[in-house]
């Protein structure tokens, strides 16, 4: 029986070397945070280095050299070989700098992923051209400069507004090493389609004809080049010929609109559409493949998000069906997602439990409840002694991970907006176009009644319909009392009571909010497409 896919939260060091096996993976992809100024998570959480590796400074990524990027340095040159070599010309190089701090993070977790790799299997690094160098010869070093493959250049986005001091960056780059020779290779299999406004001489010649829509195609000979067919032989069009094809295919063709004379008494020709054809041979420079835009249907407002367009390429080059795809930073799922749709097995890793709650939406999303079968998530609390370690370790991981438990979507507040609000879960009832909220506050510690009426306050201060105080520890009788006073939410549906204390033992346990059974689309997430796969959100990041 095949082993469940795997949804890994944790620092992916310490996931790799605890959890996946010695050349079980046959392709990586990674996309690790570097300098973007975007949101998205990163491995230090302070800058002193005093707290664990695999904590996280919520939507930073600027790297610093600290005790942690200095123990992460210190491990990887004693432990000897290339890549320790590679570190210490780097410090030489740059110093003890941040990005000495991004490297000394990268060198330990390509060793690992080189272990994990298939003899079978490539990599491809995700990145900008402010690390790219670097991030190459840390490359060579780990799977050796005759294993190194290609470099990749894809087209993100447009040219910008002219720039005085340098031109305008529009690309990323994804390097690709191989583990050996034996790597699978299926660059006969991916096909770039044709860009008319760029067609080779070639293509011009035999595409000079364009419908009504503007399509190019050429008329081809549907005759057979061998006359003793005689059971291909008959008349058709007024024309008795030895045909390609039965009667019955002509006819379907002729009526579907692929067949025509070019004149009166011409022998009849097959259409044959240029975007119908497999298109051109793939190479190392990506301009077909459109970033994720704000208009994109796939986009589900996670800010690396990368086009599921470029990971199916990468998996149908680089895998077979069946093959075990991994991602030690697979934020908001792509990799998942693409290679749950082409037929591979996967491993995915985040530092954040958020990531994990929107790849775990985001699949349901698009492969329905039954995909929450066929893969396991490992590391998020399962236990009130989970929780509570999880709390006194990160704040935000745990408030993150409780919401999630209902669905609800995190808020990020900008600085010195009002509190009260941890998350939101935004809902219609039926087809009333009206959008109604529930407000969500998250308490770790010890609790009192001031935390309920200030939920009051807030549910008023905010129109909601429903607050919901979601705790660590079970609420007292007069905390009990103050909701109760709060009154409740009438609906069509039936009285639901305004205030709502879940504790983390009965969310375990399976109990929910109550609120109204909404017949419309729950609109807490951004709904990634329904989709069929091979075998077989999201919660927007935005500020209030």
């Amino acid at each position: 029986m095949t082993d469940k896919n795997k949804l890994y939260y944790g620092d992916n060091l310490a996931v790799l070397r605890e959890h996946v096996k010695d050349e079980s993976v046959d392709l990586i992809y990674l996309d690790p945070p570097f300098n973007s100024n975007a949101s998205y998570n990163v491995l230090f959480k302070e800058h002193d280095g005093a707290a664990a590796a695999s904590q996280i400074k919520a939507f930073e990524d600027t790297w610093r050299w600290d005790e942690t990027a200095a123990r992460a340095y210190h491990e990887t040159v004693e432990a000897g070989g290339k890549l320790s070599e590679a570190l210490q010309a780097f410090r030489k190089l740059v110093g003890e700098s941040d990005m000495l701090a991004y490297l000394a993070m990268m060198a330990p977790r390509l060793r690992e992923l080189r272990r994990v790799l298939k003899p079978t299997g490539s990599i491809y690094l995700h990145c900008d051209p402010t690390a790219s160098h670097y991030l190459k010869l840390l490359l060579d070093a780990v799977f050796l400069a005759k294993h190194f493959k290609n470099e990749i250049i894809w087209k993100r986005t447009t040219a910008k507004s002219l720039m005085t001091k340098k031109l305008p960056t529009n690309h990323d780059l994804i390097l690709v090493s191989q583990k050996s020779e034996e790597a699978v290779w299926n660059n006969d299999q991916v096909y770039k389609p044709y860009d008319l406004g760029d067609l080779d001489e070639k293509t011009q010649r035999k595409y000079t004809h364009r419908d009504d829509e503007g399509r190019l195609y050429q008329l081809t000979d549907i005759t057979n080049p061998n006359p003793n067919r005689p059971n291909l032989t008959y008349e058709f069009m007024g024309m008795t010929k030895v045909w390609r094809w039965t009667k019955d295919r002509m006819q379907r063709e002729y009526e579907a609109g692929r067949i025509v004379q070019p004149k009166p008494g011409g022998v009849p020709r097959y259409i044959r559409y240029l975007d119908e054809q497999r298109g051109k041979p793939l190479d190392d420079v990506w301009t077909d493949i459109p970033p994720i835009n704000s208009q994109a249907q796939e986009r589900l407002g996670y800010p690396t998000q990368k086009p599921l367009q470029l990971l199916d390429r990468i998996i149908r080059l680089s895998s077979n069906e069946g093959d075990l795809v991994l991602d030690p930073f697979c934020g908001c799922g792509t990799t998942v997602d693409a290679a749950q749709k082409l037929g591979r097995r996967w491993i995915g890793i985040d530092v954040t439990v958020l990531a994990v709650s929107l790849i775990r939406h985001r699949l349901q999303d698009t492969y329905g409840e039954g995909i929450n079968k066929t893969y396991d998530v490992v590391g998020e609390p399962a236990s009130v002694p989970d929780a509570r370690v999880l709390a006194a370790q990160d704040p935000y991981q745990f408030q993150w991970w409780a919401l999630g438990l209902v669905g609800a979507r995190p808020v990020v507040q900008k600085k010195g907006a009002d509190k009260g609000i941890d998350g939101r879960i935004y809902f219609h009832e039926g087809d009333a176009a009206e959008t109604k909220q529930v407000i969500l506050s998250v308490k770790a510690g010890k609790l009192t009644p001031a935390y309920v009426r200030d939920l009051v306050g807030v549910i008023q201060r905010e129109g909601a319909q429903i607050g919901v105080l979601i705790s660590m520890h079970a609420p007292t009788k007069p905390m009990r009392a103050e909701a109760a006073d709060a009154g409740a939410y009438e609906s069509r549906w039936g009285r639901y009571p305004k205030v709502q204390i879940l504790t983390v033992a009965e969310l375990l346990a399976g109990k929910r909010i109550e609120m109204p059974a909404v017949t419309g689309m729950n609109v807490t997430f951004k709904k990634a497409r329904k989709r069929e796969a091979n075998g077989g959100d999201q919660l927007i990041i935005r500020e209030e």
